[in-house]
């Protein structure tokens, strides 16, 4: 399965096994971006990616976490 920005909830899920002693609250942007783009399923375009999207990915990782 490949990973797109717009697969929000997906990588949300990514991100919460990837690093579970994170506490997504605390995750800036810049991190949010990277670690999404170093997980071994994405595989989209880095300059399709907004705030809107890493604010998504974010709220989505911090449901997904409590």
């Amino acid at each position: 399965m490949s990973l797109q920005w717009t697969d929000v909830l997906d990588i949300a899920i990514e991100l919460d096994e990837t690093y579970p002693d994170v506490d997504p609250k605390t995750v800036n942007f810049v991190d949010l971006r990277n670690w999404v783009m170093e997980l071994p399923d994405f595989d989209d375009d880095p300059e399709r990616c907004g705030e809107k999207i890493l604010e998504a990915i974010q709220m989505s990782w911090i449901e997904e976490s409590e």
